[in-house]
């Protein structure tokens, strides 16, 4: 195979059950958390990926036990991987959840297709399943979906006209990509992950007709100025609207993806405010909370427990070890 196509095999079958699961963390670790119970340790875990690798893309073919694997904000803060992937369900059942608070829960239980941002927050549970994915740049996805970030956790099947050609194309992919060359896989592998994207941007009324753009526009221009402001108190429901020109029900459609507009001002403040904790690990977290908008300490904490499951200070520590790991592995 070309050198600039890549193709590897990963399986735990061979090793023996203590090593299987901490063998697969090992694995995936540079992108996802795995937690691993004594009973995990006992049972053993069989998991195999066939991975193909081609301009800045990459198709996988994964097989699973039962597993449990997380990409917390304290990762994301401390790592540069930004792509867009699309779980594709071919066997078993998915539960999903992703975002802040309120959280979307994505349950998988035929075949079907997620879409994750490595940007965001994600928490998946599997059972025994089979799955492919696909790893897209940023940018590609970003050039067809206007507000690319909106999809997601969002699922969708093959009941549209779009959806009901993606299982063609993936199984013509998953049979013909071994035999192809760099060009034809890289091709291949692009035209795959536009169609999804396509997709999800029909379901989610981000393309195809003047009232969808219309409807994409207001919703940038109101979160550029939230996120101009996103330090000011006085940044409020109100304030936008004020600013928007818009009415207080279409506001509201506008955010309902993301838990309504309240949400998501309380959760860009909550995740630049992550951020600067993992950044500046001295700075006392009152002054975070304080410079991001936040009236008192409690509420910080409150809103930040919520969101998060731990405390600032928690986090931060969480951001700093896996820090240390990162940079004891090189």
């Amino acid at each position: 195979m070309p050198a600039d196509f890549e193709y590897s095999h990963f399986d735990t079958y061979r090793d023996a059950p203590r090593v299987q699961l901490p063998a697969w963390r090992e694995r995936v670790g540079h992108l996802l958390d795995v937690p691993i119970s004594r009973r995990q340790l006992a049972d053993g875990f069989r998991g195999s990926i066939d991975s193909y690798r081609v301009g800045g893309m990459a198709f996988m073919d994964c097989r699973t036990d039962p597993i449990t694997q997380t990409r917390p904000l304290a990762r994301i803060s401390t790592d540069n991987l930004r792509q867009f992937v699309f779980h594709v369900a071919v066997d078993g059942l998915f539960e999903t959840s992703t975002g802040l608070y309120p959280k979307r829960d994505a349950l998988q239980t035929r075949p079907g297709i997620l879409a994750l941002d490595l940007n965001q927050p994600m928490r998946m549970v599997r059972g025994p399943c089979h799955m492919l994915a696909l790893f897209v740049p940023r940018d590609m996805i970003e050039a067809v979906l206007p507000e690319a970030e909106s999809i997601h956790g969002s699922v969708i099947e093959y009941q549209t006209p779009l959806g009901r050609m993606i299982p063609a194309h993936l199984a013509e992919l998953c049979r013909r990509l071994p035999t192809m060359n760099p060009l034809e896989a890289e091709q291949a592998i692009r035209t795959c992950a536009l169609l999804i994207a396509a997709a999800f941007g029909r379901q989610n009324g981000l393309t195809g007709n003047a009232r969808a753009a219309a409807r994409t526009a207001m919703f940038a221009s109101a979160r550029r100025y939230i996120d101009a402001n996103l330090g000011l108190p006085d940044l409020t429901v109100d304030s936008v609207l004020a600013i928007s020109q818009l009415s207080r029900p279409t506001l509201y459609r506008l955010f309902e993806p993301e838990g309504g507009l309240a949400a998501y001002i309380r959760n860009r403040r909550l995740r630049e405010a992550a951020d600067e904790l993992c950044r500046y690990p001295h700075k006392p977290v009152i002054d975070v909370a304080y410079g991001w908008g936040f009236n008192s300490a409690s509420d910080f904490n409150r809103a930040f427990r919520r969101a998060y499951e731990m405390s600032p200070g928690d986090f931060r520590a969480a951001a700093s070890a896996m820090t240390a790991t990162r940079n004891q592995r090189r």
